[in-house]
């Protein structure tokens, strides 16, 4: 993807108090964690149904993305001081409570823009799911509609073929899963 490097986003993250809020680049970000592959995930609105459902399930498994050597951040359109609400508001009351995963600010909608999932007409991004390898390369795209939520199961299991795929040099076969001797069961199963 040409834009890789380009977008500028304000980032939120966990526990960082609304007045410490920066601006960081993709590149930026891309630079701090090298060897790490990425999940870029994007939800068009904090406190609707879906979007606190899929953000809980990646907290839940963030131990799991992080054996894989993965980063995960979630993008959204809404505004600092709401994503701010919504991360400090207790989840019984709709919001995230105690996360540990980057929650960033697209305002400006530039970044869901240069990626493909804005929805223009109402200014809110479909659910877009990108896994970039530890060359920031986009390895993966999904685009669901609004009103369908993603499987955390698929994305933990993504980075773990595509890093296979690229060890061993060989094809994936449909729903394969890692398994201890990964060039073996990819050979196999061709």
């Amino acid at each position: 993807m040409s834009t890789i490097g380009n977008p500028i986003f304000k980032s939120l993250t966990p526990g960082t108090p609304l007045s410490t809020v920066t601006e960081v680049s993709l590149s930026t970000y891309i630079n701090e964690i090298k060897k790490s592959w990425r999940i870029i995930l994007f939800i068009p609105a904090a406190f609707s149904f879906v979007c606190p459902t899929e953000f809980l399930a990646f907290q839940n498994c963030l131990e799991e993305f992080k054996d894989r050597i993965c980063d995960v951040v979630f993008v959204s359109v809404d505004t600092k001081h709401s994503l701010w609400h919504w991360m400090n508001l207790p989840r019984q009351y709709g919001g995230l409570g105690q996360i540990d995963i980057a929650l960033l600010s697209d305002v400006s909608h530039k970044m869901c823009r240069d990626y493909g999932v804005l929805v223009e007409d109402e200014g809110i991004s479909l659910r877009g799911v990108f896994i970039l390898d530890e060359e920031a390369v986009v390895q993966q795209i999904t685009l669901n509609n609004l009103t369908v939520g993603r499987s955390v199961l698929e994305a933990l299991r993504l980075p773990k073929v595509f890093q296979a795929v690229a060890k061993h040099g060989v094809l994936c076969p449909i729903d394969w899963k890692p398994s201890t001797n990964a060039a073996d069961t990819l050979s196999t199963a061709l």
